[in-house]
């Protein structure tokens, strides 16, 4: 298949690229910067922006399917807007190019527990590319264990530098994480299975952990396990701020990050596991992977 890839520069999208390729597809990546961008040989490289309308239209020309990656939360505090419209032009562009099929990665939660800004935006970007004219193949996730993942990257900071952590509530909210290669491992599975197009799936680890369970987990990693006292008079906003003093994340991403912990990200519907068979990689065998490719200190 001829396949794009919008985010190519990102965390998943990274990831994404050779995996394509390497399952014989032919790929074109979007990116806003091709001086910031090596691709892998034989990979065609389009210059565009999403938020400009007519710039990407030659990225979607004879796309077989097209993966939708972009997600603005590190850019500006009106992420949210930015990609409700990065969204909305994207549909319209895509289904006006004929593109048969579009795979969309959203983020986990259910919407009755009062979504945060962060996981409310994923779900909105969800719906805008669903009014498109072609098939939206949904996975949810929660956070990705993979080095360049902004949530796994506050964990590990967190873990490795703090051996005392004064925490708020969220820390015992449960989270089912997820390999970044199980994560393409789906992504790239979808493709081969058509009845996959049109539905929208849950994706996530073999294990629930709450974020404590993580933290001390990676911690054992790195070579000390944190001791976390978990505290009721932290509110999101003082936490993100605590989060950007503590660790290189700045307060513009950790901000959203925080407020969404609030919610339990955990899988509720596991049919694609029946559709596309992937071996779910243990959690500590995801950070031991994470942790080689930062060049961090493992323990045995």
């Amino acid at each position: 298949m001829h396949v794009l890839v919008t985010g190519a520069t990102g965390f998943v999208g990274h990831h994404l690229v050779p995996a394509l390729l390497d399952a014989g597809h032919t790929v074109t990546a979007l990116v806003r910067d091709a001086q910031r961008y090596d691709p892998p040989p034989g990979v065609r490289v389009v210059t565009g922006d999403l938020l400009d309308p007519g710039s990407f239209d030659d990225a979607l020309t004879d796309v077989d399917a097209a993966y939708y990656l972009v997600h603005s939360m590190t850019a500006r505090d009106d992420f949210e807007t930015r990609d409700r419209r990065a969204a909305e032009h994207f549909a319209r562009a895509a289904s006006a190019a004929g593109v048969p099929r579009v795979i969309y990665l959203g983020g986990l939660g259910e919407e009755q527990d009062h979504l945060s800004t962060h996981l409310q935006s994923r779900r909105e970007v969800e719906r805008v590319l669903a009014t498109g004219d072609y098939a939206l193949t949904t996975l949810r996730a929660a956070i990705v264990v993979g080095p360049r993942s902004a949530g796994f990257e506050m964990v590990v900071q967190l873990a490795s530098r703090l051996p005392v952590m004064v925490t708020p509530r969220w820390v015992r909210t449960p989270c089912q994480p997820i390999a970044v290669d199980d994560v393409i491992a789906y992504l790239v599975g979808v493709l081969d299975v058509p009845a996959t197009a049109g539905e929208t799936y849950d994706i996530g680890g073999p294990e629930v952990l709450t974020y404590a369970e993580m933290l001390r987990r990676t911690g054992r990693h790195l070579g000390h396990e944190p001791i976390i006292l978990a505290v009721p008079v932290l509110t999101p906003r003082l936490s993100a701020y605590w989060v950007g003093l503590m660790t290189d994340v700045p307060w513009s991403v950790a901000r959203p990050l925080i407020e969404g912990l609030k919610n339990p990200v955990v899988v509720r519907d596991d049919r694609l596991a029946h559709l596309v068979p992937v071996e779910s990689t243990p959690f500590d065998e995801a950070v031991r992977r994470a942790l080689a490719d930062r060049g961090e200190r493992i323990e045995a």
